[in-house]
């Protein structure tokens, strides 16, 4: 069965107006950006009170999140500045675990670390799409924001396209907001969202992001030079590295279906790999039946982390765990529900 086909409204581009910009040029320049504490005491309050805040979303996992609007707004003024201290390609050294798309589904991501172990014991990397589709959008994103802000060195968070605000707005995390808290809220979520990273290269070999690969990328300092916060432009990297598919029929690059971004057949992949001197792409952006499926002689893989997605997919969820020598083991996850008939 073919389960990379999945269409998306055509009308998803709009100019991000939820964020103001005249408020990051302040905030960027007041000095406040940045900035760490001295006090190792200062830090260790901050550690605690994050440990705090995750003992209590966790403390009934199967029913919606305890945590307060001020809480949650606490969580995302601290991460802010954080995420925007990192850069726009993330870089660091294997080992580390690669995850797909989780879109809301709290439980199978709480058994994904359960069944290949919690941070810090484990690094992770995690491709985008934290939010819509499933019911616990609020859930997954925090706890996923917790565990960075207690190890940032440790657990990384890329930006996927359900992370911007003409997506999100219509595919469940809006109404989740407004329903559960409040649109004030919702709009802040999208200020953090337009700080994410946007991609990352692990030991220089493996380039990992939501989307795919760009006709236009030519170096990775394209990618480093992309200033964030930022929306998500309707053409380009930036659209590329979180809207594009690979295509086996596509000879290069083509437009793609989905009404954004691009296809990239097997050859743009060698070529792309040649030329940026890489191993592989890790992506995600689409379920497949396994959790995960080889494309281009296996010079690019698609990873998705949420099983039996939507309730509709009898799909199993898939991890990459990148040994330091870069040996790859995928880890498979079968649903804990059944596929509704």
């Amino acid at each position: 069965m073919e389960l990379c086909s999945m269409q998306y409204t055509a009308f998803w581009y709009q100019k991000c107006k939820s964020w103001n910009q005249s408020y990051w040029l302040k905030f960027m320049s007041s000095g406040k950006f940045g900035q760490t504490s001295a006090a190792s005491s200062n830090t260790q309050k901050k550690h605690l009170r994050w440990k705090e805040l995750q003992e209590k979303l966790l403390k009934n996992q199967g029913s919606m999140t305890p945590l307060t609007e001020q809480e949650i707004m606490e969580i995302l003024n601290a991460a802010i500045p954080q995420f925007l201290a990192e850069q726009s390609l993330l870089e660091f050294k294997a080992p580390v675990v690669i995850c797909g798309d989780i879109h809301g589904q709290f439980e199978d991501l709480l058994r994904l670390y359960n069944f290949i172990g919690w941070p810090p014991e484990k690094r992770y990397l995690f491709l985008g799409d934290y939010v819509d589709r499933g019911q616990q959008s609020v859930e997954v994103i925090c706890l996923q924001i917790l565990l960075k802000l207690q190890y940032p060195k440790d657990y990384f968070l890329l930006r996927g396209n359900h992370e911007h605000i003409e997506i999100n707005r219509c595919y469940g995390f809006y109404e989740e907001c407004k329903t559960r808290y409040s649109r004030h809220l919702w709009h802040r979520f999208q200020n953090f969202f337009a700080c994410m990273p946007l991609a990352a290269l692990v030991s220089e070999k493996i380039l990992c992001m939501h989307g795919g690969i760009s006709s236009e990328l030519k170096n990775f300092d394209q990618i480093r030079h992309i200033r964030r916060p930022t929306s998500i432009p309707p053409s380009g990297v930036l659209c590329d590295l979180l809207w594009a598919d690979p295509d086996g029929n596509a000879n290069g690059y083509g437009e793609s279906p989905r009404g954004a971004g691009c296809v990239f057949g097997a050859n743009a992949v060698f070529e792309f790999c040649d030329n940026m001197g890489i191993d592989l792409i890790a992506r995600a952006h689409q379920v497949v039946e396994q959790g995960y499926q080889f494309f281009a002689q296996r010079r690019c893989v698609t990873v998705f982390s949420a099983p039996n997605y939507c309730n509709i997919y009898n799909n199993a969820a898939a991890a990459l765990i990148i040994d330091q020598n870069l040996n790859c083991k995928i880890v498979q996850i079968k649903s804990s529900t059944k596929k509704k008939k």
